[in-house]
Order: structure tokens, then C-alpha cells, then sequence
């Protein structure tokens, strides 16, 4: 049984749901310590967070993931215990198997790996680890990252181990995201009885142009990397019930899926204006979950398609595709970030899992990554 699998099945065997780390950050930091790595721990609310690192200067490293999990759903419906760490025809069976256990462990042991055959490596090499990802994610990889910059410590390449493949192991990695920005809008009328139309100003009907201009706006073209910005209503709600009642107020929830095409100023810029456009009383509340980060082709995703090609002999594919990851606050100070894990086809499903020969493929793929960029560009 490789290294690899040991540890996942140790991970998998903790009932970390958010924020709970359950232990699993104790474990992980043993066994980087036992390499050299030098421990900070965050405690941030109710989450834990691991900032690990192995030297002290020159180009920097660091792979990112979360311990945490998303709860499980009716136990009855796996075929084993979720917190049971399972083997059936080759696949590893538990929550967080391959989101993202898988991938943390595959991090560990390419850093084991690595530190052996290179003991006076050049560079530094680091882990960021939270239990606060698949929650709200206001008290993990952020503070973290903001620690990080108040004192003047930035990455030059991140990995995020989150699962990414199609169809088999590095067949895509995602080099960005497109960031999400909600708004909260609220249109006022004047409610009164339908029966006197005179008397009342419908917010429904006052609304329904500018909405059907929203809908119909070109925001941006997109590029090379990432399809136009997207604006989505999910959800509309005015009334009193009643059927004889013209409401006062319509609440209206929408959302831009955008790119870096746009920003998040020029976006909320053009919304205000055609409200204004259409002489609409409104109040609208804005909260931005995430801003879009791109990498481009260059050393990082050159190391790692290079390592994948010698791994698994495939040529991968790059996406943007998907929704926000911790990558977003990484990238505040890490010009290059990518993500980089298993396949994605169980993730938060029953029976999640995990193939057991992707496991050590994929830390594989991370030691070589490891040579690219720390041995043979030094």
C-alpha cells in the first residue's frame, strides 16, 4: 500500500465537516516537520489553518488545499460508511476522497519525495491548509493570505489541489476563474387594491424593462481564456399573498459569473445606469464573493503540463470553467496560481471517490513539478 493511500485513508477516517478539522492538520504537520518544514498554526472563529514552509528564500512554492468536507447526505445511501475508508475495484470510497483528501496527501508525499532526493533543494517550498472552504470561507485561506501580506511574504507559484480532471488523471487543469458578484435589489412602488390601477405604481411592471435590458446587455466579449460575463436573475419575489394586492417593492436577486474582461466597478457602473436609465426608485445591496484570477501560459503551467506529459502522457487541457475556489484570495499575492487535482465526477455526490492509482500519479505529478521548478530552472 503506497504512502499516498496510508494517508488519505487516515485523512477520510477524520469527520471534519465544516469547519472541523477533526485532527487532520496535526497530521499533515507531523510529517511535514519530520522534512524540515517549520509549523504556523491560525486559529481563526471556530477554523484551523496550517501555514507550513521549508526554507527561507529564493522562488516559493506552495500547494493549497482544505481539510474540510461537505456533510455526507443519507448514510444509508453509500454502500459503506462515508467515514470509512473503503477499496472496491480499485477506487478508494469516503467523503472528501477526492475533495479533497486525495490531493493533501498526494502534496505531503511529493514533499517527502522531493526533500529526499533533494535535501539542499533550492527555493522554498510551502502548504497552505484550511478546514474553512466548502463553508463561508471567511475565517480560512483569507486570513491567512492577509497574515501573509501584512508582513511581506508572497508566493511565485501556488498549486490548489482541488479535483479538476474530466475523465483521467491531468487530462485539465484549471489556470483561473471567473470571479461572482451578487446584488441584492430592491425596486419600490406605490402597493395598493388592483382594482384602482390609478392609485398604485406596480415595482413588477416599473422593473420588467430594465430587467429585459439587463438580460439582453453585452457586458463583455471575454478572451482567449474565459466565455463573456454572464448575468443571471435567481430569484424574484414581490407580493402580499394576495391576489388583489399591487406590491410595493419587488426583491430581485441576480449574479455576474464575470471575467477579467470586466471589473467589478465597471460592471456595477453600467447596472446603476440603466436602472437610472429607466427612472426606477431602488436601493441595491452589492457583496462580491470572489474576483476573477487568470495565469496564463508560462513557467507554471509549463512545469506542470510537463509534469503531467511525463506522468500520464497526456496533453492537458487548460479551463476556466467551474465555479470560485481559495485560488481567488491566493492570487492577491501569487501571480501565478493554478488548480490541479483528481477527477471530479463524485465530488459532493454519494459514494464519493477516488481511483487509487490516480493517487500516486498525482503526487507524482507534484514531485516532478517540485524538479521543474525548484532543480532545473535554479
Amino acid at each position: 500500500m503506497s504512502e499516498t493511500l496510508q494517508l488519505t485513508q487516515q485523512l477520510i477516517a477524520r469527520r471534519s465537516l465544516t469547519p472541523n478539522d477533526e485532527g487532520c492538520l496535526q497530521i499533515l504537520g507531523q510529517r511535514l516537520e519530520k522534512i524540515g518544514f517549520k509549523l504556523e498554526m491560525f486559529r481563526c472563529g471556530e477554523v484551523d489553518n496550517l501555514w507550513a514552509r521549508r526554507g527561507n528564500s529564493g522562488t516559493l512554492l506552495c500547494f493549497a488545499g482544505h481539510t474540510d468536507v461537505v456533510p455526507t447526505g443519507p448514510v444509508d445511501k453509500w454502500h459503506s460508511d462515508p467515514f470509512t475508508p473503503t477499496i472496491r475495484d480499485g477506487l478508494l470510497y469516503g467523503r472528501g476522497a477526492a475533495d479533497m483528501k486525495g490531493s493533501i496527501a498526494a502534496f505531503v508525499t511529493a514533499a517527502e519525495k522531493f526533500v529526499a532526493a533533494h535535501p539542499q533543494h533550492a527555493g522554498s517550498i510551502a502548504l497552505l491548509l484550511t478546514s474553512d472552504e466548502e463553508g463561508v470561507a471567511v475565517d480560512g485561506t483569507v486570513r491567512v493570505v492577509e497574515a501573509l501580506q501584512a508582513r511581506g511574504e508572497k508566493m511565485d507559484y501556488c498549486i490548489v489541489g482541488e479535483p479538476t480532471a474530466v475523465s483521467k488523471t491531468g487530462d485539465t487543469i484549471k489556470n483561473g476563474r471567473r470571479g461572482s458578484l451578487s446584488g441584492t435589489l430592491t425596486v419600490k412602488g406605490v402597493q395598493g387594491h388592483i382594482a384602482y390601477p390609478h392609485l398604485v405604481k406596480n415595482p413588477i411592471h416599473l422593473a420588467a424593462p430594465a430587467i429585459a435590458e439587463l438580460a439582453a446587455t453585452e457586458w463583455d466579449k471575454g478572451n482567449e481564456y474565459f466565455p463573456p460575463t454572464s448575468w443571471q436573475i435567481s430569484n424574484i419575489h414581490g407580493g402580499t399573498g394576495a391576489t388583489n394586492v399591487v406590491p410595493g417593492t419587488v426583491e430581485i436577486l441576480f449574479n455576474f459569473r464575470f471575467s477579467t474582461a470586466s471589473t467589478v466597478d465597471g460592471l456595477k457602473a453600467k447596472v446603476h445606469a440603466i436602472l437610472d436609465q429607466h427612472g426606477l426608485q431602488y436601493d441595491l445591496l452589492w457583496e462580491l464573493s470572489g474576483k476573477p484570477y487568470l495565469t496564463p501560459r508560462g513557467n507554471l503551467v509549463d512545469a506542470v503540463s510537463a509534469a503531467i506529459k511525463q506522468i500520464t502522457g497526456i496533453d492537458t487541457d487548460l479551463s476556466t470553467t467551474g465555479g470560485t475556489s481559495d485560488g481567488r484570495f491566493i492570487a492577491d499575492i501569487c501571480p501565478q496560481v493554478l488548480e490541479l487535482g483528481p477527477c471530479n465526477a463524485t465530488i459532493h455526490k454519494l459514494n464519493e471517490c477516488v481511483s487509487v492509482a490516480e493517487l500516486d500519479q498525482l503526487s507524482d505529478i507534484y514531485r516532478l513539478t517540485l524538479e521543474n521548478l525548484l532543480v532545473k530552472t535554479a
